[in-house]
């Protein structure tokens, strides 16, 4: 099944987005305000506790909305599919 340009430009982009989040240091996330953005993970690269665990990258499915990834705020609300978590 071949995937559509906008569909394959949308999983480029999580996926590079999701990657750059997780390869944050601490010393970045210290100083830059960060948000937990909802629906966007892919299986196994969330941020901790979500979706009936307590750990990280246990999440088991692709943009689960109950699993959340942190990134630097106002990034959340330009990922087609992302939600701020309150």
């Amino acid at each position: 099944m071949l995937m559509s340009r906008k569909t394959l430009i949308s999983a480029v982009t999580l996926s590079a987005l999701v990657a750059g989040a997780a390869a944050l240091s601490p010393a970045y996330a210290a100083d830059a305000a960060m948000e937990k953005c909802t629906g966007i993970n892919k299986a196994h690269a969330n941020d901790c506790k979500g979706n009936g665990h307590s750990c990280a990258g246990q999440a088991t499915k692709d943009r689960d909305p109950t699993e959340f990834v942190l990134v630097p705020a106002g990034t959340c609300s330009k990922i087609e599919g992302g939600m701020v978590a309150k």
